[in-house]
């Protein structure tokens, strides 16, 4: 019997129905897995075809190409090497599994398959996947493994059932994604499957992003008694070697790399730079251009930007019209000085009275307001979705969570564009987010340190500037109170009732929750956006857009 046991866990970043980049990325991780002298190379969920997949993996050209994938990967190792676990779906007698092949000897050696389907948040496998009954362990060079994948380990029955069964390591291949307490509840669900089964357990998961998702690794080992003794790097691409003694009382992972655990605000900055990225990217983009407002939002987002692709490839465009400040211009200019970002000014003012002019017999005899105010966010979206179409460069849309909830934003003016980083991050942590920055710099960021959004923009009260001396207050309620009525009706699903008594009074609470029912229809329509919190809109909190029901007494 083996007395040592090497992993080589590839926490890595494949791109949803791009098989042979995934493939090629399994590849380059066996060779480095065969020089490490490992014993096995884990990849983790859904690897091959991308994770998540949703209805693209109901395909069944799709699923075939997937496993034919999974069939060239095996014949590499005929000629030894370390055996593989690797993600995808498998297709047979009429049912479709979510799986994880162990590859050896150029063929599939057996095949795992998911027994807990999640259905809840931003998982629909229920309807997409069969669930296999739990099965015992397979030997690899001697070592009994176990695999429950992904929501497996977080119910107890699979890996009870690998342990009675006779497993010495339990290896958890993951797509579990990002958000900001995701990290402590993965370790307690983890905990309570090694005291459990009293088995080591070592946890693999992806990186990188795929539409609102971001995947952020993190993938760490537990041994015998719950003790941490292996944590890998968070958002970024690693391979990361375990390895395991067999002592009198069963395997232990020895020599493990405990690396640093980020706070929050560098997990979400973290995430919205990567998704970012990824999403730019992977859509065969390699420039964004974005409304430079002098804001704090679109300040957050050109940085943002900035670090995920280069200076260089944020073009930010002022807009200015008759009712922007000089300080929005002096601090636009600042901002993108400091990041060394292409900016050029659009004045608006001449467009603007062309459309008014050629409206003007319809709008004669009516008060000026929302009509008017709305027609220059709408020019705005029209000239970036020009600049975008003419020479290729991605939108950025820029509407905090605070914004998207209670509709504070305009069809087809400031909503337009391909993505957006801060859709479920609120407008407190939008300030706080950008002190953060200011303060940090870390080697992944693409900008310059130091203070590159200039403090006035984050001090000064936030406008839309679409009329004389407008502040947001003087639609919305001060945004420190404005964000808990929404953090209670959104994160917590609390009646009004509930918030009364929390303190806040009647009227505004009953106004937020009416301005968040009605405005479904917009972020129906809008731009994807990071996740980070567990109730991000679109797949995490889905209402009808037609809603007549009030939380009312």
């Amino acid at each position: 019997m083996a007395d040592r046991f090497r992993v080589a866990a590839a926490q890595l970043n494949p791109t949803v129905g791009a098989l042979n980049d995934n493939i090629a990325k399994a590849v380059e991780a066996w060779e480095h897995a065969k020089a490490g002298k490992a014993d096995l190379l884990v990849l983790p969920e859904m690897f091959v075809g991308g994770y998540q997949l949703y209805d693209l993996v109901k395909k069944p050209a799709f699923h075939r190409a997937c496993v034919a994938a999974v069939e060239d990967l095996a014949a590499k190792t005929s000629d030894g090497g370390p055996q593989i676990l690797i993600g995808a779906p498998l297709f047979e007698d009429g049912a479709l599994f979510n799986g994880v092949f162990l590859l050896e000897n150029g063929g599939i050696k057996t095949v795992f398959r998911k027994h807990e389907l999640p259905n809840y948040g931003v998982f629909d496998e229920k309807r997409l996947f069969t669930s296999a009954a739990p099965r015992g362990p397979i030997s690899v060079n001697g070592v009994r493994i176990g695999v429950p994948i992904c929501e497996d380990a977080w119910f107890p029955d699979v890996s009870e059932t690998y342990e009675e069964s006779g497993a010495e390591i339990l290896i958890v291949p993951n797509g579990s994604p990002y958000a900001r307490d995701k990290y402590d509840r993965r370790i307690q669900s983890m905990v309570a499957r090694v005291i459990e089964t009293g088995l080591p357990l070592l946890y693999v998961n992806l990186v990188g992003g795929q539409d609102d998702q971001i995947f952020d690794g993190g993938t760490f080992a537990l041994n015998k008694g719950a003790e941490l003794a292996m944590q890998g790097p968070f958002f970024d691409e690693a391979i990361i070697y375990v390895d395991y003694e067999r002592g009198d009382d069963g395997w232990h992972l020895v020599d493990g790399v405990l690396g640093e655990v980020p706070d929050e605000y560098e997990n979400d900055y973290r995430a919205m730079v990567e998704s970012l990225r990824d999403y730019v990217q992977k859509n065969g983009f390699e420039r964004v251009v974005l409304g430079l407002s002098g804001g704090v939002d679109s300040g957050l987002v050109a940085t943002i930007a900035a670090d995920a692709l280069g200076p260089d490839n944020v073009w930010c465009v002022m807009l200015p019209s008759k009712y922007t400040a000089d300080h929005s211009l002096e601090d636009a200019a600042e901002l993108a000085a400091k990041l060394g970002a292409p900016y050029v000014v659009l004045p608006i003012d001449e467009g603007v009275g062309a459309i008014e002019g050629s409206l003007g017999d319809f709008f004669e005899g009516t008060e000026t307001g929302v009509a008017e105010e709305n027609i220059q966010s709408r020019l705005r979206g029209l000239y970036l979705m020009a600049l975008s179409n003419k020479f290729g460069h991605m939108l950025l849309t820029t509407g905090n969570k605070s914004e998207v909830a209670v509709g504070y934003s305009t069809l087809y003016g400031d909503m337009s564009g391909g993505y957006n980083p801060l859709k479920d991050l609120y407008k407190m942590r939008v300030f706080e987010t950008c002190r953060w920055r200011n303060k940090n710099h870390r080697e992944w960021m693409l900008a310059p340190a130091g203070v590159v959004i200039p403090p006035r923009v984050i001090d000064k009260p936030p406008s839309a500037e679409l009329r004389e001396d407008q502040k947001d207050e003087d639609s919305l309620p001060p945004y420190e109170i404005l964000d808990a009525i929404l953090e209670m009706l959104i994160e917590d699903d609390a009646a009004i009732e509930d918030i009364v008594a929390a303190g806040y009074e009647r009227a505004t609470v009953e106004r937020v929750e009416h301005l968040l029912s009605i405005s479904e229809y917009k972020r129906f329509q809008s731009a994807p956006g990071t996740k980070l919190s567990r109730r991000a809109f679109w797949l995490e909190r889905r209402y009808p857009m037609t809603n007549r029901f009030r939380d009312r007494a």
